[in-house]
This record gives C-alpha cells, structure tokens and sequence, in this order.
C-alpha cells in the first residue's frame, strides 16, 4: 500500500458476497456487504490492499522496461540519434516530468508519469532522448520532438494535469507561450 494511504470501508446493504476496493486519492476504498463481521471485514480489506498492490505494481515498468522503451523510441522517430546509457523512474521529482543529463546519456522520469497513458510517457521520453542531442528548447529541438505523432496531443494532456490543482484551488490560469518547456509543471 502507497505511504500514508488511508483505507475507508464502505458497507452496503445492496452488496451482498462481492467486494471491491479502489484507490481514491490519498485513500483506499473498500466496499463491503453490510452483512460482514468485523472479522470478515479485516480479512477482505487486508486480502483486497495486497490485491491492488499486486495489480499497481504489475503495472508500474521497470528500469529495465523503461530503458528498452527509450532505445524503441529513439529507432523509431529519432533515426537512432539518441543513445541513453541509462534510463530510470525517480521518485524525487515533483515539479518535472522528466530530466536527463547529455553528459552521460541519462534520462530520469518522474514516477508521476507511471499511471499516465503509455503515449504521454513516450512523449516525455522523446523530449529527454531529444535533449541527449540538443540541450536547448529552440526551434530544431522542437521539430525533432514533433517528430512524435501524439506530440501535441501528449503536452496538452500534461498541460492538463498540471493545470488542475491549480483550477481546483481556484487559482487564475495564465496562457503561457509555445516555447515553455512542458516537462515542467
């Protein structure tokens, strides 16, 4: 289970063998037929959280994965240009998407990305394997990374969730212009 999750148990008269949990924020919700015992309630609830870590975890790639997603990448739409020695999720960064050092060839995610659609992570992937050969964000860099047909498609989705805290808070959004880096939010 996720560090400082909380877990709410919802019982319900309508529900009468099945269970069923989700995670809803930073909590877990398990939902339970009313008629349960205390003791059937724990060993559902403790059975169904080891349950949703199996399944977030088969969904969470691995280094190894991630790696061999960047060299797949870099053939397809790069023409081989970029090498990465090393390519790696991170937990240490919140206000990026992604990072990498050309010095060394490394390239580092942000675990963030992990639940997101496989084409918005490609997309950062291909922004960081673009700049392995150009650092800067001037225009070549970006019609290199427009060389990604969901390009666009994959900034306006980060564009998205990292608007929505924001919105949410009621805060005013500002336009900002083409050439901002998107693996920033």
């Amino acid at each position: 289970m996720p560090p400082n999750t909380k877990v709410e148990v919802r019982r319900s008269s309508r529900r009468r063998r099945t269970v069923s949990a989700y995670r809803d924020g930073d909590k877990t919700v398990v939902l339970v037929p009313a008629t349960f015992s205390r003791a059937e309630e724990k060993r559902w609830v403790d059975r169904m959280l080891e349950r949703l870590e199996a399944r977030e975890e088969r969904r969470r790639p691995d280094d190894d994965a991630l790696h061999a997603r960047a060299v797949d990448l870099a053939e397809r739409y790069l023409a081989g240009l970029a090498r990465p020695e090393t390519v790696r999720w991170v937990d240490n960064q919140q206000t990026r998407w992604g990072s990498c050092t050309p010095e060394n060839g490394s390239i580092r995610l942000s675990r963030r990305l992990s639940g997101m659609p496989s084409w918005v992570v490609d997309y950062v992937l291909i922004h960081e394997l673009v700049h392995l050969i150009i650092p800067h964000h001037g225009p070549e860099f970006w019609d290199m990374v427009r060389r990604y047909p969901k390009a666009e498609r994959a900034r306006g989705y980060l564009e998205g969730v990292s608007a929505a805290p924001r919105l949410e808070a009621g805060a005013v959004e500002v336009e900002e212009s083409e050439e901002d880096d998107v693996i920033e939010d």
